[in-house]
């Protein structure tokens, strides 16, 4: 298969580093034009630097703007006009009891994970049906449907993304937009890195700390090793191609698969 998104313009959230630069990477790689979105100059400065490294001609366009505030939202939209493939990457997580997480924290869960997603949605959704081709990717993961006793509140707001996409799918019916969200496994980022340490401990090696979350912590992943975000990349650069034009409503899994009895 070839992917050809040239001509495209897509928006990714959170993408100077992780996942959400894998992102950008494969959608760069593909043609498209890619808006580089962090809230911090020297961050999204330093996220198009290292992906001209392998991509010298990108079209990349800096979005500077903090997008969980309608504010960054509304700078995000004008500093990347005509959205065709908006991608909800931007997202937090923590490990904390599941009684002792506030109300405050709560809050910011579903304001930082998922109305930020929503709010682009709305304000980017309406053009793309008018223009009668678009693509919205959701990024959730195997929380959502497996919650994770140490995460309770990320668990929350990525089971409530499923539903967001689901809906927007639904507004979106026949238009020749297409909804989706992606369901992440276990993925091998910085800041991953340091949760699986808070878990396991510091004085491990990478490779047998690696291990010991999986089998500890996340003995339902068939793969039994962390994805890497290029794994995640690859599917949403496919779901926003037009070769996935028959996929919307859908929450597709990159989780490496789970053992069955821990099937909800």
């Amino acid at each position: 298969m070839r992917i050809d998104l040239r001509g495209k313009a897509a928006l990714v959230t959170g993408s100077t580093q992780g996942i959400g630069l894998a992102i950008a990477h494969g959608l760069a790689q593909a043609g498209a034009r890619v808006g580089i979105n962090g809230r911090s100059t020297e961050s999204v400065a330093r996220a198009i630097a290292s992906l001209r490294e392998t991509l010298p001609d990108a079209d990349l366009v800096e979005v500077v703007a903090d997008v969980t505030t309608e504010e960054g939202a509304a700078t995000a939209v004008a500093a990347l006009p005509d959205v065709d493939v908006l991608v909800n990457n931007l997202g937090i997580f923590e490990s904390r009891p599941a009684l002792e997480i506030t109300d405050e924290e709560w809050r910011r869960y579903f304001d930082v994970n998922v109305l930020a997603a929503v709010r682009l949605t709305r304000e980017l959704l309406p053009a793309m049906t008018e223009r009668g081709w678009g693509r919205v990717l959701y990024i959730a993961s195997d929380s959502a449907v497996v919650t994770p006793v140490e995460m309770v509140h990320y668990g929350m707001s990525k089971t409530a993304l499923l539903a967001v996409s689901r809906g927007f799918a639904k507004a979106a019916a026949g238009t020749g937009v297409t909804v989706n969200s992606v369901i992440a496994g276990p993925t091998h980022t910085r800041g991953v890195e340091d949760f699986v340490h808070s878990l396991v401990g510091d004085d491990l090696e990478w490779d047998e700390a690696q291990r010991r979350f999986m089998r500890e912590h996340r003995p339902q992943s068939l793969l039994q090793r962390l994805i890497e975000p290029e794994e995640i990349a690859n599917m949403v650069t496919y779901l926003s191609s037009p070769l996935a034009s028959a996929t919307t409503g859908a929450a597709v899994r990159v989780d490496g698969g789970y053992v069955d009895a821990i099937l909800p």
